[in-house]
């Protein structure tokens, strides 16, 4: 079941063709870095695309960059750089973050500048259909001539006009007829039968996502903010040309707050991914989002932040056990594992199958991992339990997007051998200089769990990017 911001109501979903699900989100417009919102609409949609594809779906994924807008023109100027070069900065930033945050990669990433002539094109079209019209600043798209303008937001027209925040033009027929081709003398610029000028916004994904997917879609995207007008006017448009449904299914990710404030730079409140990555890792990152489920508002703070870390160190040292057990011989506890991950397994799958609750099979997982932990402590893990501990752990893992951290030969060497002189040091109470290995080993971002008798380790995963 997934929530259909079209209708209001939880439908069953089942793409138009067999497994194929076809799924576009909208990108970010390149004029700045990539912040925490973006990162939490982003993820949200990372695990809808795994989640589906654990389901047995095959996923073709559309995300744009909206490389032409005002905002990138203005900032350009700012910086004394073209256009296209801010663009291409911010396209590089966006892309090593989605690396670094462990996104599963778009199919395509299509740029508006890259589908001009297709815009042109469908602006002919809707002049020929009577859609639109021509005015002395530009085309725009008569949203009278819709009639089921206002069904995504769930507004009526007059509803809309009387709350609507737009550019007064004085040539439109409507102030919520939206331009489709704007006129502008200055770069960047491009020919077009009316004038020299710009695509509108809306018109942007809209051209996009047809030409990527030829048809209807299953699944269109994007944080709550795009809702209206954006994504209102992309169904105006686009069905107005088609004569049928744009989108079957229309997801929204919840407004993300920091400290009860909405995020901007003028609120000294803006936080880039690449900050918090630095700062905590892409697993904590995650976990905080995966924390609250994807439509609810998310308000950014400290305690959100601790309980993702206190977590993660659960989840990380709970993987260490299993793969530290798994060597050891026994069979022991079997029948009970087995039980165990079919009961969290059926929990995480009924959570995840009723519009994606990620905090319930959040709290699902956890369960198993404090489970990993008690079989651990109480002596019952061995290699065939732990095999299917594990096998459940990284299904699980997998559909979040966790990511475990890896050792060369050589870094395994080095921690071992630190690792064996620690507990000698321990052995002979000189626990001075077995604290001063334990935080050399922490600076390796290795983490120990002792035992009474043996430490078992892990490497948490961790990134470091430079700053753009």
């Amino acid at each position: 079941m997934i929530y259909n911001t079209l209708t209001r109501r939880k439908e069953s979903f089942q793409p138009l063709e067999d497994n194929l699900v076809k799924m576009y989100v909208c990108g970010v417009t390149v004029y700045d870095s990539t912040h925490i919102g973006h990162a939490r609409t982003y993820i949200s949609f990372d695990i809808i695309k795994r989640y589906l594809i654990y389901k047995g779906y095959k996923v073709i994924h559309v995300q744009n960059f909206t490389d032409v807008d005002d905002k990138i023109i203005r900032r350009a100027s700012e910086l004394n750089i073209t256009p296209k070069e801010l663009a291409e900065r911010y396209i590089k930033d966006f892309m090593e973050v989605s690396e670094a945050l462990n996104l599963i990669p778009a199919d395509h990433y299509p740029r508006a500048t890259e589908y001009i002539a297709s815009m042109l094109e469908m602006i002919v079209k809707l002049l020929e259909k009577g859609y639109a019209y021509i005015t002395e600043t530009g085309v725009y798209f008569d949203v009278s001539k819709f009639k089921d303008y206002g069904k995504l937001s769930h507004y009526s027209i007059e509803q809309l006009q009387a709350g609507a925040r737009v550019e007064v033009d004085p040539t439109k027929r409507n102030p919520l007829d939206f331009a489709l081709w704007k006129f502008f003398k200055s770069e960047p610029k491009w020919e077009s039968p009316w004038g020299e000028g710009r695509p509108g916004w809306h018109i942007e994904c809209s051209t996009m996502a047809l030409e990527q997917f030829n048809g209807t879609l299953d699944i269109h995207g994007g944080g709550s903010d795009l809702i209206f007008p954006h994504h209102e006017n992309e169904i105006a448009q686009s069905e107005a040309l088609m004569g049928k449904p744009f989108a079957r299914f229309w997801m929204h990710t919840g407004l993300l707050t920091v400290k009860g404030e909405r995020m901007g730079k003028s609120l000294g409140n803006f936080i880039p991914v690449r900050e918090m990555l630095n700062k905590v890792g892409p697993n904590a990152l995650r976990l905080m989002f995966i924390a609250s489920h994807y439509r609810s508002p998310l308000d950014f703070d400290e305690n959100v932040v601790k309980n993702a870390l206190d977590n993660l160190k659960l989840i990380e040292s709970s993987y260490a056990e299993l793969n530290y057990f798994e060597q050891m011989e026994g069979a022991n506890f079997v029948n009970e594992a087995k039980q165990l991950c079919k009961h969290v397994i059926e929990e995480f799958e009924n959570a995840m199958d009723d519009d994606f609750k990620t905090p319930v099979a959040l709290a699902t997982f956890m369960k198993l991992v404090k489970e990993i932990h008690r079989y651990a402590s109480e002596g019952k893990l061995n290699k065939e339990n732990s095999k299917i501990f594990k096998d459940v752990f990284e299904k699980i893992s997998y559909v979040f997007g966790l990511k475990f951290a890896t050792l060369t030969d050589k870094e395994r060497v080095m921690v071992e051998e630190l690792i064996r002189r620690r507990n000698e040091y321990r052995r002979n109470r000189n626990f001075r200089e077995a604290d001063i290995i334990r935080e050399k080993l922490r600076e390796m971002n290795i983490e120990l769990i002792d035992y009474p008798d043996k430490t078992i380790w892990y490497k948490r995963y961790v990134v470091q990017l430079d700053q753009i």
